[in-house]
């Protein structure tokens, strides 16, 4: 009985290249060679070559999924824990900050609201632990308070808005900015209130704002609307508040220039 013929490696790399393409297996494309060539200087079983080739295809998916869920969060300055000095707001509860990043709040749809005045890092906290729930995996959307209003207004006027607040409801953590730095017109204080009723107990919102829940009524002029916003609000909801010095002028007053460089690389923290 006659050998089959021998098919070339480039033969044989070309049709693997293809398979892969079809399978969507970029990364088994990309190490099945070097891996074969480790297999075989070790004596690996088949099996296990196969294993590690498979291992290395999900690593580099969920690589990539972190990667792209921390690109649709949208997130204006990337902030981690890491690079948050808690030591300058000692009334801040570190615990409490890094039980939020480990995303249980957002498994079970709950809320945080951070309060505190301008400057005291509530955007940074807010966006490392953003960034963390994107980490494990959530859906995040980061938005300012203006940014949202306005894109459901405009939604509106487009007759799109069921389709953005769609969008928006399937994210599993919301992030809302800023809110109470500028007020809202009634029809946007209504729109966001609708928003909020939507999200309740379907997803998590994180809000940061410079006002206390007795000043909202700044923001929304309807005391009526407020009560049932805050109602829905602080319905299982974590509330951090940020009291102290500004975390932004005292870490610009620590550094060597004294906060008087014009070159500056990094984003103020509201």
């Amino acid at each position: 009985m006659s050998r089959p013929p021998q098919v070339s490696a480039q033969v044989v790399d070309m049709r693997v290249q293809g398979v892969c393409k079809a399978l969507l297996l970029p990364t088994v494309a990309q190490n099945y060679l070097s891996l074969a060539r480790q297999a075989a200087e070790q004596g690996q079983p088949y099996p296990e070559y196969l294993l590690a080739l498979l291992e290395h295809e999900t690593a580099q998916r969920e690589v990539n999924r972190r990667r792209r869920l921390l690109k649709q969060a949208k997130f204006p300055v990337t902030y981690t824990l890491d690079t948050y000095d808690f030591s300058a707001m000692p009334s801040l509860s570190k615990q409490k900050v890094l039980e939020l990043a480990r995303g249980e709040f957002i498994r079970k749809a709950e809320n945080a609201v951070l309060v505190g005045q301008i400057g005291t890092g509530k955007t940074h906290v807010a966006s490392a632990i953003g960034y963390a729930a994107c980490e494990l995996g959530y859906r995040v959307r980061f938005l300012t308070a203006i940014e949202l209003t306005t894109q459901l207004i405009e939604a509106q006027e487009q007759r799109q808005l069921s389709r953005l607040e769609t969008m928006l409801l399937k994210q599993d953590l919301i992030i809302i900015d800023e809110l109470g730095f500028v007020p809202f017109s009634q029809q946007g204080a209504q729109m966001l209130f609708s928003f909020i009723s939507q999200r309740y107990r379907r997803g998590s919102l994180l809000i940061t704002t410079n006002l206390p829940f007795t000043d909202w009524t700044q923001v929304f002029q309807d005391e009526r609307l407020l009560g049932a916003l805050l109602d829905r609000l602080t319905h299982f909801c974590h509330i951090l508040e940020f009291v102290g010095e500004s975390y932004r002028f005292r870490h610009s007053q620590a550094r060597p220039d004294g906060g008087n460089s014009h070159n500056r690389t990094s984003q103020p923290t509201p």
